[in-house]
């Protein structure tokens, strides 16, 4: 088998829904050569050396529908064009993705099969199918794989490319509600919905967190003094601005105290219950280097907690826990925080880990020296010698937060100005009122990690991604504008200009992709072919835009996906027996319905497909569609209209030399052909059954829309085929 190759010819990425799913996915081309004539159960040891190396493929169940299935299609036989396509989602798997939706389908070519899978992101998922590539050709040729390294490097991956997962939990949430959203960098930027009625959140901050909120968050010795005004319980305390200065303070305060940065973060420079003045001169010099100053506070006794305020209400709590160690008169201080506390499976550095790995920082050491203890020093056996007083804040303690404390915290929220703010609470018993136990909030914070919510080391996790996206946009709002799509292979882009036109008429400013350029508004800014998925996607990132319009040919479809997860309307105009693409496998007109059907599929459950009743192919499309289907056709006696009409469903069609809307057996007259310029210049050019069906098209996606009678009417009588006007038409 030595001879033997998997040679990639292409990897397509549909960054949006396509022929086989909803979601994102590469798409490769892959040439096995030879080895179609080697099946997997005809290569000795193949299936042996694969199970070895991924035992979790027993997982997949394949077309057997049950667990192992996909090994048994193994040890039956099957091609590694289907292997490859498992083993990818497997790798994926291994390295913390999920693993998702795989095919494999052969082409017109021996040899050659399309093998998709499901990309959460297309850098990881182009590694991952390079990587199973290099393992299944390993096994193949009894050759060595280190499958812990590939996975190793996906990890890496991953952890540079994809989203951290406080931002995850917020898209993920989203998605739940069905709202789309839209990765703006390769930093946590995010835009929620589409066009005008889009929000954008950067991690736990959002499009409504203001500067200024921010700022005051970071100054800590401001902060404080906004809330004691506000009757907020803080801690007794004044900036400094040397040791002697922070010794004053300290005994004006009385000790223990708090030494800490104005403006620092993570608890770093951060040293509690300090008691004498070589401590505080020590702590000083160590904060001061973390800020920009220096604050010294009265110490609170009591548990760190860590409160998650979203839209000024309480959504989440977490308690932090003090570490310490137990001497066994033999070990050092070092050696027992690495056998007692980072032994323990719940720490680690990634963010599958709740508690962080215990280190020997400056706060940490002068809290063992006060003890008398140094990190190489062997505590007797049984004694306790505290590393860290708080920290691990990781304990979920939601449900039993006390009204009142849950009031003050909002209340701080708010004071500072923040809409999502993680609040830094001291307290002995969270569940008392703060006031009997002299708890008080020590810090307010913009951008809060949601990590300690999502997976805490002890209690239940807080869906506080959704939260988030319930405070951006209140159930009900889904973030996105009228969205409509057009598809076929004839007609679609006049079809695209004049729903363009219907909706700027309604009062929409609209945002228009198509073959004759990109047009934000009523302004022309590309003038080359704009049918395409970049195009499409500049129009959904535009805050500016409040209606889209956007072109789809096959081809795009085929090599791109579409550039929007769903839409309210989607038009599907003509099929034409000509077009082939078969350089994507794609040879008949049923094989180029499939791809003109991923329009169909993608219309939201309270949208409209538009379908071309004249072309079966078109027509058997209506029951596939989630939301309402409009038929058009010239032709009002096609039994597809009749009886579509009779179930009291609606149709555009022409009756008596008239563009009439009907809906079941009521029809209102839209206006004469004779009147519609575009039907009119083709007719003087030899034919107008093209253009009438355009028109038609168009009318009914303006109808599903809402837009008015008289607007539709004044639109397509006023709408021409120039393309040297077409700018000057939107604009009018």
């Amino acid at each position: 088998m030595k001879d033997k190759h998997i040679d990639f010819l292409d990897v397509l990425t549909l960054r949006g829904p396509n022929i086989w799913t909803y979601r994102p996915v590469l798409e490769a081309w892959v040439d096995i050569g030879e080895l179609e004539d080697y099946p997997s159960n005809l290569i000795p040891g193949f299936y042996e050396r694969l199970v070895a190396w991924l035992p979790s493929l027993i997982e997949h169940r394949c077309s057997y529908g049950e667990r192992g299935g996909f090994l048994q299609r193994l040890r039956e036989g099957t091609w590694p064009g289907h292997i490859l396509e498992h083993v990818t989602l497997e790798l994926q798997n291994l390295a913390g993705m999920p693993g998702g939706f795989g095919k494999a389908r052969e082409t017109s070519t021996r040899g050659v099969y399309r093998v998709i899978v499901r990309a959460w992101h297309e850098k990881v998922t182009h590694a991952a199918l390079y990587a199973a590539r290099d393992l299944v050709m390993a096994a193949i040729q009894d050759e060595p794989f280190d499958v812990d390294d590939a996975v190793s490097d996906l990890r890496r991956l991953i952890g540079r490319h994809c989203l951290g997962p406080s931002t995850a939990c917020i898209v993920d949430a989203a998605d739940d509600r069905d709202i789309p959203t839209i990765r703006l960098s390769e930093d946590n930027l995010v835009q929620i919905g589409y066009g005008a009625r889009q929000r954008r959140i950067w991690t736990a901050e959002t499009d409504r967190t203001s500067a200024i909120a921010e700022g005051i968050s970071r100054d800590k010795d401001l902060t404080k003094t906004l809330l004691e005004a506000c009757g907020v319980p803080v801690p007794q305390g004044r900036a400094v601005d040397s040791a002697d200065d922070a010794w004053d303070a300290a005994e004006s305060i009385g000790v223990p105290v708090v030494v800490k940065p104005c403006d620092g973060n993570h608890g770093r420079g951060v040293f509690t219950n300090l008691r004498t003045r070589e401590e505080i001169a020590t702590a000083y010099g160590i904060a001061n280097d973390e800020g920009s100053g220096v604050i010294v506070e009265r110490f609170i006794s009591g548990n760190e907690h860590r409160l998650l305020v979203v839209g000024g209400k309480l959504v989440a709590a977490a308690r932090g826990m003090a570490a310490s160690v137990v001497g066994d008169g033999t070990s050092t201080v070092k050696e027992l925080i690495q056998s007692q506390l980072n032994s323990d499976p719940r720490r680690g550095r990634t963010e599958d880990h709740p508690l962080n790995l215990v280190h020997l920082d400056s706060a940490a050491r002068l809290e063992v020296a006060r003890q008398g203890f140094d990190a190489d020093s062997v505590p007797p056996a049984g004694t306790h010698v505290l590393i860290q007083r708080n920290g691990n804040v990781a304990f979920d303690v939601t449900d039993i937060v006390h009204p009142s404390v849950a009031a003050h915290v909002e209340l701080a929220a708010r004071v500072v100005g923040l809409d999502i703010a993680g609040v830094d609470l001291v307290a002995d018993d969270i569940s008392r009122p703060l006031a009997e136990q002299g708890g008080a909030v020590v810090e307010v914070n913009a951008g809060p990690g949601l990590l300690m919510h999502l997976k805490p080391a002890e209690g239940s996790p807080r869906p506080v991604g959704r939260a988030i996206i319930d405070h951006l946009l209140p159930e009900g709002d889904t973030g996105r504008i009228p969205l409509v799509g057009v598809t076929g292979a004839r007609g679609k882009t006049t079809v695209a200009r004049m729903v363009a036109r219907l909706l700027h008429l309604s009062g929409a400013r609209v945002g228009l992709a198509c073959s004759q350029g990109l047009f934000f508004d009523r302004r022309e800014v590309e003038t080359a072919d704009a049918a395409h998925w970049t195009a499409a996607r500049r129009i959904l990132v535009n805050r500016a835009i409040d209606a889209a319009v956007i072109e789809n040919g096959a081809r795009a479809i085929l090599t791109e996906g579409l550039a929007y997860d769903r839409c309210q309307v989607g038009i599907v105009t003509h099929l034409d027996p000509a077009l082939t693409l078969p350089d994507l496998s794609m040879d008949s007109p049923e094989q180029l319905a499939t791809v003109f059907r991923t329009q169909v599929d993608v219309v939201l459950p309270g949208g409209c497909a538009v379908l071309n009743a004249a072309e079966p192919l078109i027509a058997e499309m209506g029951p596939l569609c989630d939301g309402e289907v409009i038929y058009f056709a010239a032709n009002a006696d096609l039994d597809v209209i009749t009886t579509h009409r009779a179930a009291g469903h609606r149709a555009v069609v022409v009756e008596d030399g008239q563009v009439v809307l009907a809906t079941g057996r009521e029809s209102l007259a839209l206006t004469p052909l004779a009147d519609v310029p575009a039907i009119v210049q083709e007719r003087s050019a030899g034919g107008a059954a093209q253009q009438t069906g355009n028109v038609l098209a168009a009318v009914a996606a303006a109808w599903a829309l809402g837009v008015s009678i008289p607007a539709i009417r004044a639109g397509i009588e006023s709408f021409t085929l120039s393309t040297t006007t077409d700018a000057q038409l939107l604009a009018a």
